[in-house]
């Protein structure tokens, strides 16, 4: 499966990038939402992993793009947003998964497992 991951931090997306790798083809790893709708539209991913918070476009109006797009692309959000109100604001885009950055380790690969299967998906420390 093709992951396309758009982390606007350096570190973090050389981190996020080796998780998926160790299960999922990440076809590229881009640093803003223009640059994430750009690269799907080309490279054609099966899942879109994006931060929310990037400059320029957001994840958020990046993802809607896509999806509006391609409706059954999976998306899995991760971020250090645990506000209630974002975490809303992201499922109300339709089916997609919901990650906190500190949860990554335990939770990226199961909420890209369940993009790609069409459920969503939200961080565990979320669901207390």
């Amino acid at each position: 499966m093709r992951v396309l991951l758009a982390e606007d931090g350096c570190a973090m997306g050389r981190q996020l990038r080796g998780l998926l790798c160790e299960h999922f083809e990440v076809i590229g790893l881009v640093q803003d939402g223009e640059s994430l709708v750009q690269a799907a539209q080309t490279m054609l991913p099966d899942v879109v992993v994006t931060d929310i918070a990037m400059p320029g476009m957001s994840g958020l109006e990046a993802a809607r793009r896509l999806r509006a797009q391609r409706p059954v692309l999976g998306v899995v959000f991760i971020t250090v947003h645990a506000e209630s109100q974002m975490v809303r604001q992201a499922m109300g885009l339709g089916v997609c998964s919901y990650v906190l950055k500190a949860d990554a380790g335990d939770d990226l690969l199961p909420a890209v497992h369940a993009a790609l299967a069409g459920r969503a998906f939200v961080s565990r420390s979320l669901q207390a």
